[in-house]
């Protein structure tokens, strides 16, 4: 059985992919900072909870040790925790989207690399966002053009670019990230429209299937690369 950690899963994209990967037969750990909320997740969908702040490098180790004692190994990482940091642009709401968006996955990626490497096919997904990708920012006739999100967008370029850089120091470990879509979810509440969490997991749970020979180093949505 393939062994699954999803951050941020007690609701949304990741809570959809859990679902979807739970379905396709994983054993599913749902990593999320409230433990009521991410007891209740997983015990809806048949999955496991461990409880796993990505800001908090106590709480990200001791969720892999967790993991680790439970099943020896981890084969899929999905970084799906994020904040939107919408508003304000000071120091303080900076300091906290990229805690949690750049340097959560450094956290949890680096606590997570001797499971991946027990496993037979390791392989991480990064949901990050074309927001990020001076591609589309750039271009008028693309929605992010408009998005008035400098820190969160900031906050994917550099997200896309550590996948990219884990792609080529980790060899044996596929990294890639996605443009799962414009999503109605907690964090985009403040934005009209949005497609279903379940429809923008798809993508995701696609680059969380891939064989051995899948691809690495890319970022995607689900008409294959994209630019950035």
């Amino acid at each position: 059985m393939t062994v699954t950690l999803i951050t941020g899963a007690n609701k949304g994209i990741g809570f959809a992919t859990a679902r979807q990967l739970v379905e396709l037969g994983h054993d599913v750990w749902i990593g999320a900072r409230d433990a009521e909320r991410g007891g209740k997740a997983a015990a809806a969908l048949g999955a496991r909870f461990v409880r796993l702040d990505v800001t908090d490098d106590v709480s990200v180790n001791g969720a892999l040790e967790t993991i680790g004692a439970a099943e020896g190994r981890l084969d899929v990482l999905v970084h799906n925790a994020g904040v939107l940091g919408h508003g304000t642009a000071d120091g303080p709401t900076a300091l906290r989207v990229f805690d949690t968006n750049v340097v959560g996955i450094v956290r949890v990626t680096e606590a997570a690399l001797p499971l991946l490497r027990r496993s037979a096919n390791p392989t991480v997904v990064t949901v990050s966002s074309s927001a990020g990708s001076f591609w589309a920012v750039t271009n008028p006739e693309r929605p992010e053009f408009q998005l008035p999100t400098a820190l969160y967008s900031a906050s994917k370029s550099a997200a896309t670019m550590l996948t990219v850089q884990y792609a080529k120091s980790q060899p044996g470990i596929k990294f890639n990230a996605v443009e799962p879509g414009f999503t109605a979810t907690d964090l985009t509440a403040g934005f009209d429209g949005g497609r279903s969490p379940e429809e923008s997991a798809r993508i995701v749970v696609r680059l969380a299937t891939l064989g051995a020979d899948g691809p690495t180093g890319t970022f995607q949505d689900e008409a294959g690369e994209l630019a950035w």
